[in-house]
């Protein structure tokens, strides 16, 4: 079976988090990179990172450090490199905050 690039994971789970009420928003940060990929905020209001992979790819050693940065001050950041799971992510924060 083939692997699922980034950009399709990417695409369905955002797809998905939007059917449930959720904000997602493309994240870039032209001074800082190897920021997370998206902006997630739930129907909350509460605001989380995710980073997508292509199946069974890890961070690179600089994403790890930007994420790492961003868990220090209190933010959630998730790895997603599948649909399932970012699926499963976006029903467990619907209800956050």
């Amino acid at each position: 079976m083939k692997k699922m690039l980034e950009k399709q994971i990417e695409e369905r789970v955002g797809t998905y988090a939007k059917e449930q009420g959720f904000l997602v928003y493309k994240f870039t940060s032209p001074q800082r990179a190897a920021v997370p990929d998206r902006l997630y905020i739930n129907p909350r209001g509460f605001m989380f990172f995710v980073e997508f992979k292509r199946e069974g790819m890890k961070p690179t050693p600089a994403q790890q450090r930007e994420h790492e940065r961003l868990r220090d001050q209190g933010v959630m950041v998730y790895v997603i490199d599948n649909v399932v799971m970012g699926k499963f992510m976006v029903d467990k924060m619907r209800l956050k905050c």
